[in-house]
């Protein structure tokens, strides 16, 4: 009998914890997809443990706070995460950054713990736990039953992502795992998945996914199609840039695709009436009041930017409020051959899975990209905004000739989202990277005194 032999029941008991505890609290904060890496883990707490397979540990843990608040308001309270541990008494060397650390005692003393998604015969069976629905304690595998996913598929571990972990299966499904838990269905599978049965070819649709009842129903990863040979619209925007190429013709159809994607979500997902731009404009003054007294940098433009948001209260009302992408930039979409696709419908994991599930203004996606054009063409100098201008109308313009009404007519709309998601931005780079703050401040600068 091996050390692991603990671990038979499906569902593992929750002693062996304590024993992690310590690694653990030292690990999480140093990974990427951890929120709140800038407040201590006071305390630690398993909320399941289920085995997967021999030596494999699916674990929800809930990261506490000692109750620090946290930026921008949110609850102090803490996260639940996703961890899948391997358990070895001997891992494989060419595990490296992937070990947690030995633990000391307790019923996993004399085992080494890692993180399983390095692990590439760990991966090579929980795809074989996808491509057999089943469940496995609380967990439930769940799949289309019209897709068949060919057994066998080498696994690596892409090493880009931020707020979640994703293997790639033969270059021909990619899993995406999600870290941040939350209770609900997460929209990167509802929205793929209501997508596909509208037929829209934009959005690769779910293959197979998991998710879980205890201790709160939530969805966990989903397997998706992968597009091989894709490059994500940031890249391809660079590469134009250094070259001294047009990016027009691209951005033109990318608003075409946006459009695309919106007007199959409002036939997906019901339509409300259209966007209450008082409140709106009341929620968006106070995220300014907020970030400007965090940045002092910002308290110069105060004045302008209100302005903006004012404006929005007595403009035209816009477009219906309807499911939209949430979190749309170059890095969101693929283009694979002459078309575009666009990815990741999660949101902005920070918010509440309630807010990333509602309806809001199809301007905001809009504003959105046109802020990620705006950031490709200042990464090279001297910065060409002249690139960037041509960038942004054609795209409005491809959004405009599928859509049926163009984002540039709502100026007044138009300019307080693209306002909100600067600011948003100038905090994100204040706490983050310093060194960018100067991108979005240029556009808050041109926000403010222009209003273009």
């Amino acid at each position: 009998m091996t050390k692991t032999a603990f671990l038979r029941p499906r569902t593992a008991p929750a002693e062996p914890m304590e024993s992690l505890a310590g690694l653990l609290r030292e690990w999480l904060p140093l990974q990427r997809w951890f929120a709140g890496k800038d407040r201590p883990v006071t305390d630690l707490g398993v909320l399941s443990m289920t085995e997967l397979f021999p030596g494999c540990l699916h674990v929800l843990v809930h990261a506490g706070h000692g109750g620090v608040p946290a930026p921008g308001g949110a609850s102090p309270a803490g996260d639940c995460y996703q961890l899948l541990l391997g358990v070895r008494e001997h891992p494989s060397p060419r595990l490296g950054k992937a070990l947690i650390g030995r633990v000391l005692d307790g019923r996993l003393a004399g085992l080494t713990v890692y993180d399983a998604l390095h692990d590439p015969r760990a991966a090579q069976l929980f795809l074989e736990r996808l491509r057999h629905p089943g469940a496995a304690g609380p967990l439930r595998f769940e799949c289309d039953g019209s897709q068949q996913v060919p057994a066998g598929l080498v696994p690596r571990l892409m090493t880009a992502e931020q707020s979640n972990s994703s293997l790639v299966y033969g270059d021909e499904y990619i899993l995406k795992v999600f870290r941040r838990i939350q209770p609900g269905v997460n929209p990167d599978l509802e929205v793929p998945g209501a997508l596909a049965r509208q037929g829209c070819h934009r959005v690769p649709a779910p293959v197979a996914w998991f998710r879980t009842t205890h201790p709160f129903r939530a969805t966990l990863g989903v397997l998706q199609p992968y597009l091989r040979n894709a490059s994500d619209g940031w890249t391809l925007a660079l590469e134009a840039l250094a070259a001294g190429d047009d990016f027009t013709a691209q951005s033109h159809a990318l608003g075409r695709a946006t459009a695309d994607v919106h007007l199959a979500l409002s036939s997906a997902f019901p339509v409300g009436a259209p966007g209450e731009n008082g409140r709106t404009a009341v929620a968006m003054t106070e995220r300014l009041t907020a970030a400007a007294h965090a940045v002092p940098a910002l308290q110069p433009f105060v004045p302008g930017l209100r302005a903006a948001f004012a404006a929005l209260a007595t403009c035209d009302a816009g477009p219906p409020a309807q499911r939209i992408h949430g979190d749309l930039h170059l890095g969101q979409v693929l283009r694979a051959g002459r078309e575009w696709f666009v990815i990741d419908f999660e949101g902005e994991p920070s918010r509440p899975l309630s807010e990333r599930r509602s309806a809001h203004s199809p301007v905001r996606d809009i504003a959105g990209m046109l802020r990620s054009i705006d950031y490709a063409a200042r990464q090279r100098r001297p910065w060409r905004p002249e690139w960037a201008r041509r960038c942004r109308e054609a795209y409005c313009a491809g959004y405009a000739a599928r859509a049926g009404w163009d984002p540039r007519k709502k100026h007044g709309l138009l300019r307080a989202y693209e306002t909100d998601r600067a600011v948003y931005e100038v905090l994100y780079e204040a706490r983050h990277r310093p060194d960018w703050l100067p991108v979005p401040m240029a556009a808050i600068e041109r926000l403010a005194v222009r209003g273009d």
